[in-house]
């Protein structure tokens, strides 16, 4: 099956997908900001240049998108009707390119997080998940409301 689109729109479908500060990233970014981690972003030194790195934690977080990286997911297990064999191919180059990424980041005292973007649809959520993953020990608080507040 040939391409829906002509060869000019689909340039310009793919040149407008970005590579960093993406919406599942910024979401990643302020939970993890609300909860109390700083952080660096897209370090060039680091194999795969990690979205987002936690120097405190030695620890690198990739935030994927679950077509692109091939996620179990609704969203991870399209297959584009056109062109099915160049999209498996490039999915498939994808997820190799992950696992020796980690490898080589894990390699240099690294550990690797991956968060998926489907896991960043629910902000409630997120932030107990970021927690589980990297396996500290904050408590998730809400301020206090004047009325509780002890003088």
């Amino acid at each position: 099956m040939t391409d829906v689109h002509t060869p000019e729109q689909r340039s310009r479908n793919m040149a407008a997908i970005k590579g960093k500060d993406t919406k599942p990233e910024m979401v990643v970014r302020r939970a993890l900001y609300a909860l109390g981690y700083r952080y660096r972003l897209h370090r060039r030194e680091l194999p795969g240049r990690p979205d987002i790195v936690l120097p405190k934690l030695r620890t690198v977080i990739f935030v994927h998108g679950c077509f692109w990286h091939s996620h179990d997911c609704r969203w991870g297990k399209v297959i584009p009707k056109t062109r099915a064999d160049f999209w498996a191919e490039k999915r498939g180059d994808t997820v190799e390119r992950d696992s020796r990424k980690a490898r080589a980041l894990e390699e240099q005292g690294w550990r690797v997080v991956n968060i998926w973007e489907c896991e960043t649809r629910e902000p409630e959520a997120l932030p107990v998940l970021l927690q589980d993953r990297l396996g500290r020990g904050i408590s998730i608080q809400t301020p206090p409301t004047l009325n509780e507040r002890v003088e």
